[in-house]
């Protein structure tokens, strides 16, 4: 159990029922918009070129911040290790990483590679996620109706290997289906109802299963919105209280619990 400054850090930076918590959320949360707004700024050359040198001292100073808070939140719990291969802890951890692999990067042909982990900074929009207490629901609902979802995508995957197989055989390389992979392009493009328009049937034949394509892409659209939403509803009526376990620091608990569910520590 927790005990002294280590409870009350944790109460401060896990839990937002106090004060002091609160106002440690909105900071947090103000920084990660900054953060992200420093990192979209930095990409249009005219402006990196007049302010890039501020744009590299505030995101030191942001960096800096969010270690300081990825070591606290390591501090404030009894299994550190849990919470650091956690997904917000390994989130925290990708909000910072890059700015310093970045100063191992020296060489000139390195410079693409230090591109990329500049803009792996991205990440930190992730961590917005855990003061969205909506998320934990939609995440559980995601997560419930995985396998009726996979079942959906993987019959979704035949119907356009049988429709671009046929598209292919039907219309053929004068009407620009020149493979079996190229009619499976048109059908995912045809069936999701984007219609680019850079493939397209020529004969009666062909003109009839597009048709008929285009409209049971509306239908396929409605299933995985129905399958997610019945899931909603029901994690919804699923009661949980907001106490992070001082342990692992997960959240998602029995609103009656008294101990986590994931690692036993007293709640």
């Amino acid at each position: 159990m927790l005990k002294g400054h280590r409870a009350k850090l944790h109460e401060i930076i896990f839990e937002a029922e106090t004060t002091m918590g609160r106002l440690f959320d909105v900071g947090l949360l103000c920084a990660i918009f900054l953060s992200i707004s420093v990192v979209l700024l930095e990409s249009i050359s005219e402006i990196d070129l007049a302010y890039g040198e501020v744009f590299g001292k505030i995101e030191w100073a942001l960096t800096i911040f969010f270690t300081l808070e990825y070591l606290l939140r390591l501090y404030c719990v009894l299994k550190p290790l849990n919470y650091a291969f956690s997904f917000y802890g390994i989130i925290d951890l990708l909000a910072i990483l890059p700015s310093y692999l970045s100063l191992v990067l020296f060489e000139t042909h390195s410079f693409l590679l230090l591109r990329a982990f500049r803009l792996l900074r991205v990440f930190r929009i992730l961590k917005l996620g855990r003061y969205v207490q909506e998320s934990a629901i939609l995440v559980k609902a995601l997560h419930a109706s995985r396998v009726k979802i996979s079942v959906f995508i993987m019959g979704v995957l035949s119907m356009v290997l049988v429709v671009g197989a046929s598209m292919y055989f039907i219309e053929g390389e004068a009407s620009g289906f020149t493979s079996i992979p190229q009619g499976m392009y048109w059908a995912i493009v045809t069936m999701t109802t984007v219609g680019y328009g850079d493939l397209t049937p020529q004969t009666p034949l062909g003109q009839a299963v597009a048709s008929g394509v285009m409209i049971l892409g509306y239908g396929i659209i409605a299933v995985p919105t129905g399958i997610v939403s019945a899931e909603i509803a029901q994690v919804s009526r699923e009661h949980a209280n907001t106490i992070s376990c001082p342990g692992c620091a997960r959240e998602g608990h029995a609103i009656d619990a008294k101990f986590c569910r994931h690692c036993g520590i007293k709640l």
